[in-house]
């Protein structure tokens, strides 16, 4: 029988050589008549070990990592594939404090199966939310997704079920289901992982929400960064398809729904749900004025389901294991599971569920290890390029919604993004302004031109420009977007900008840092 390795083929894996590794591994074998059979998965989201390189065995799987070719000679030597001792060993992979801690809902395949492999999906837990989805009425999903509490996990955290609902009693010839993929948050990669690692998830939520609504078609709309995570969720839908989980007969349960990948073209405005239509229309990515809603009025001007793909992928575990079991964890109406993603200047970045809850500080140094560099953490920003910058005083926040908000923060897609004390925060409310100035749809005056008068109201500021008078300009200005923007890429743009300026307000009082540091 031969020997199984696990290698990852996820996008963060691949830029440190794990294709090299696999593929030393395999001509290594071979020189040494030994059978081994080597799977490609997705990543555990211990990044830092990447690329890990796995081992099946009695007591379960064997971590090596990093890996690199130039160590896959002495591996063999020292007899890996049956546990042996080598200096990249890790013991077992589940007992490795960093994912030992989690809480593991939606990514607990992720790293573990082949992502392509259908075989494997069911053999770890796959449609069984949807084969259960089939035998309740549309109602009965919808009620069980609401029982749930599950809020959505695009930032905005409406609550799932009730935007199913709305769909499910709007009345019309056709129905959609659109799964927003356009990750495009600093600091964020769980879509991406989940489309390189465990895509039949995804899908499998989005079928369950077209039972729910009754909708036949679905489309999933990928960012233009992510074309391998495009490639291998393209061919998930034809493995799918080709089974019978999608096309016309789903789990031979006599409704038809179908999934269709669409690649953005690099808009970060397009992951606002409604220039994500536009987009997909085949039209130029605008933000729509509301109402009508996506709900009742979307793609192509029918009844649409808009959820993040991190939402469609909570699903399948609610409908497996019940509404009550994904409401027991989490605090307050923040219910089930958040996969967290840590980036920045942070000693060990990934992927960390949790149920709702813990603070950032947990977050940061107990999984993070702290700042990379070694010198004092100064500001974490939660959420993306729109959420608040958050100074030591307040990492014991809880993450979860209303905590958040109580602070002027929010939760956003979960990334978390890191900055020793070398950081000048003038310059990152700057970059805030300058972020919104080029992804700017163009549609609305607060955000077009708001975002260009915040740039050049700030490097007034940097320059000693009259700042008392500036600053106030500064605050004007960030009422006037917050007011009177479209959507949320101007309407959210002053949150980070005023969380610099009232947790750092000698950063716009002084000279800039990186001048006083040279």
């Amino acid at each position: 029988m031969s020997a199984r390795v696990f290698v990852p083929a996820d996008s963060s894996a691949l830029s440190v050589g794990a294709d090299a590794v696999a593929a030393a591994i395999e001509a290594e074998a071979r020189r040494r008549g030994i059978d081994v059979a080597i799977v490609r998965t997705g990543s555990r989201g211990l990044f830092w070990l990447e690329p890990l390189v796995e081992v099946e065995g009695a007591a379960g799987r064997l971590g090596y990592g990093p890996v690199t070719p130039g160590d896959v000679a002495g591996l063999f030597d020292r007899n890996f594939l049956t546990g042996g001792a080598h200096a990249t060993a890790l013991g077992r992979v589940e007992a490795i404090p960093y994912l030992a801690r989690q809480q593991r809902l939606v990514f607990a395949r992720c790293g573990v199966t082949d992502p392509l492999s259908l075989d494997d999906f069911r053999a770890n837990g796959g449609l069984q939310g949807l084969q259960r989805a089939t035998t309740l009425s549309p109602d009965a999903i919808v009620d069980e997704v609401v029982a749930s509490g599950l809020r959505g996990r695009g930032g905005a955290g409406f609550p799932t079920g009730i935007k199913w609902g709305a769909v499910r009693n709007a009345q019309a010839d056709q129905k959609y289901v659109v799964c927003n993929a356009d990750e495009g948050d600093s600091g964020t990669f769980a879509d991406r992982m989940l489309m390189e690692g465990d895509p039949f998830l995804v899908i499998e939520g989005m079928a369950i929400a077209a039972l729910a609504v009754k909708a036949t078609r679905g489309y999933v709309y990928i960012r233009s960064e992510y074309p391998h995570a495009f490639a291998v969720f393209s061919r998930a839908i034809e493995v799918a398809r080709a089974a019978g989980v999608l096309g016309a007969n789903v789990l031979d349960s006599g409704r038809a729904f179908d999934i269709e990948p669409r690649l953005g073209a690099g808009a970060y405005v397009c992951g606002e749900e409604t220039s994500m239509l536009e987009s997909i229309e085949g039209k130029r990515g605008l933000v729509r004025v509301k109402p009508p809603l996506p709900a009742l009025s979307g793609l192509f001007g029918k009844p649409t389901v808009i959820n993040n793909m991190l939402s469609f992928a909570s699903v399948p575990w609610i409908l497996a294991n019940g509404a009550k079991a994904y409401a027991e964890y989490g605090v307050g109406r923040s219910l089930g599971s958040q996969p967290f993603q840590i980036a920045g200047n942070v000693k060990y970045g990934g992927l960390v569920e949790l149920a709702f809850g813990p603070t950032i500080r947990e977050l940061v140094e107990d999984f993070g290890g702290g700042t990379r560099s070694g010198r004092p953490i100064r500001a974490v920003q939660v959420g993306g390029p729109l959420g608040a910058y958050f100074p030591e005083s307040l990492l014991d926040t809880p993450l979860e919604y209303e905590a958040m908000t109580r602070v002027k923060g929010m939760l956003g897609h979960g990334g978390i993004v890191v900055f020793d004390d070398s950081v000048d925060m003038a310059r990152q409310a700057r970059f805030a302004f300058a972020f919104c100035a080029v992804e700017s749809c163009g549609k609305c005056t607060p955000c077009r031109i708001g975002s260009t008068r915040g740039v050049e109201t700030v490097d007034r500021i940097i320059a000693g420009d009259d700042r008392p008078k500036n600053l106030e300009v500064l605050r004007d200005l960030c009422e006037v977007m917050t007011d009177g923007s479209l959507c949320a890429l101007g309407g959210l743009t002053p949150l980070p900008v005023l969380s610099a300026l009232d947790h750092f307000p000698e950063d716009f009082a002084t000279a800039p840092r990186r001048a006083a540091a040279e």
